[in-house]
């Protein structure tokens, strides 16, 4: 049995254009509830935008939210997975990469994301689904 991520990622994810407001994104993050914002489109995504990119990057810094645009503090850097990809593989892939969030794409585009919190809640069913399916492999067949 393998839990993929395609089986636990989340759909309602944000996306901006480069050209909107720190402001604007972050009154929807705070709205929604949301820890990051996808800067593009799911088919087209240039960056990302995470709570951190807005408090070392603008708050810090002692910028206007309303004056910073997306493109100017966006992290191009972004890190994905494809949907077929298995617990254990995203798992390690956010911990060697440092990453409390990860895209999950489907082809060429985006179609949800995982975070750190959406792993932990499915690997304890994960676990004890995997240990009950060995637990009656190892049972006598008598």
């Amino acid at each position: 049995m393998v839990l993929y991520a395609k089986d636990i990622l989340a759909k309602d994810f944000l996306s901006f254009s480069k050209s909107t407001s720190v402001l604007e994104t972050v009154k929807a993050m705070k709205a929604t509830r949301h820890g990051f914002a996808i800067v593009g489109s799911p088919e087209n995504p240039e960056g990302i935008v995470t709570e951190w990119d807005v408090i070392s990057k603008v708050v810090a810094e002692g910028k206007d939210p309303a004056a910073v645009l997306l493109g100017d503090v966006m992290t191009t850097e972004l890190v994905m997975v494809k949907a077929n990809e298995g617990i254990a593989a995203v798992a390690k892939v956010m911990s060697d990469r440092g990453v409390r969030r990860m895209l999950v794409k489907d082809g060429d585009r985006v179609i949800g994301y995982i975070t750190e919190k959406t792993v932990l809640a499915n690997l304890e069913d994960y676990v004890d689904k995997v240990s009950a399916q060995i637990s009656r492999l190892q049972a006598p067949w008598f």
